[in-house]
């Protein structure tokens, strides 16, 4: 049986960092997250090293189960950064919220907007054309007045099977603009899920 490891982590780049993944083969369906083994990266190519003492490690700190888009099963697997003497990197800000609080709930609204990748244009927004102002876009329905419906709702979809408390999403008050609501149990989960969602919607991306 083979399963793919998607390793996802934050890079160094600042003041926001980006989301980096890469992908590890193993034969056999990981129990839990302690049977999901460290691995490293190139931390000169993503602003956490020097080119000539590169080595950074990945240290698997959540599991998301299979989305089921894949014929071969595919586990997102969050990771902290460490740095070459195996403690967290300087960059590795999840290290400092400490132990996980079970009892402490954080609801988040992600907005967003859908740009097209060839000109960078909001969804909805044509060169030298116009749209009508703020008003009907919020919560709308209908053609010209929601753009990327689809892709919204598939987002939505994904990040539920993965197991991430997705609770609502909506158009927002800009044409090609959206917002959708997770809501997690555990200081750390709760930023573990939301990452993972914004994961999520950044490699759909690459699809459409």
């Amino acid at each position: 049986m083979k399963v793919k490891l998607e390793y996802i982590w934050l890079d160094g780049y600042k003041p926001e960092p980006n989301l980096r993944s890469k992908i590890k083969v193993v034969d056999y369906q990981p129990a839990d997250i302690t049977k999901v083994p460290e691995w490293g990266f190139d931390g000169s190519s993503t602003m956490q090293a020097e080119g000539f003492s590169s080595d950074c490690y990945l240290k698997p700190v959540r599991m998301y189960q299979s989305l089921g888009i894949t014929s071969i099963p595919l586990i997102y697997v969050l990771c902290e950064v460490l740095d070459k003497n195996n403690q967290p990197h300087e960059t590795n800000d999840r290290s400092k919220l400490g132990e996980e609080d079970n009892d402490f709930w954080i609801g988040f609204e992600q907005e967003y907007f859908i740009r097209s990748a060839h000109n960078k244009d909001v969804l909805g927004f044509e060169r030298g054309g116009t749209v009508d102002p703020q008003g009907k876009y919020y919560c709308g329905v209908g053609n010209g007045q929601v753009n990327g419906r689809l892709f919204v709702e598939q987002h939505m979809e994904n990040c539920i099977m993965a197991g991430i408390e997705v609770t609502g999403t909506n158009a927002e008050v800009m044409l090609g603009q959206w917002e959708y609501q997770v809501l997690g149990k555990g200081k750390l989960k709760s930023g573990d899920d939301l990452w993972v969602s914004r994961y999520i919607l950044n490699q759909m991306s690459e699809d459409y």
